[in-house]
């Protein structure tokens, strides 16, 4: 079993889809081993995102990561992580596969409703940036 995170973000929050976007995670056969409800601080998504600092899009994605509240989820599996990114879709939503949770969701590539982890090693940090073991009951 693999596990890896999942954010769903404030675009999607907003819009009350956040049980569509659970119902297409646990129809691929993924279970939610660990599920919070928060709003994101400036810091916090700096720190979250950092490794995108350097980057032309850092500051907008930040100001769309603290623009509402997001649900931040342990996701667990076989091949949790890349069966994960396959559901999501591409980034940019005119490019992702129908049926998932971008091409069904996603407003634009900046508003695209929601993230996951994209190696083991992402997974082992996001996931404790947000969890730690007593709230991921398996």
């Amino acid at each position: 079993m693999e596990r890896t995170l999942s954010i769903i973000k404030p675009d999607a929050t907003e819009r009350n889809i956040t049980g569509q976007i659970n119902s297409m995670i646990e129809n691929a056969g993924l279970r939610i081993v660990g599920q919070r409800r928060i709003w994101l601080t400036q810091k916090q998504a700096e720190e979250f995102y950092a490794e995108h600092k350097e980057k032309s899009f850092f500051p907008g994605m930040i100001q769309q990561m603290i623009s509402g509240p997001v649900v931040v989820q342990v996701l667990e599996g076989e091949n949790a992580i890349s069966l994960y990114r396959g559901i999501m879709g591409a980034t940019n939503p005119a490019a992702a596969e129908e049926g998932t949770i971008r091409k069904t969701f996603a407003l634009s590539i900046d508003r695209n409703s929601v993230h996951g982890s994209d190696s083991p090693e992402s997974a082992r940090r996001e996931i404790a940036f947000f969890f730690n073991h007593t709230e991921i009951v398996g």
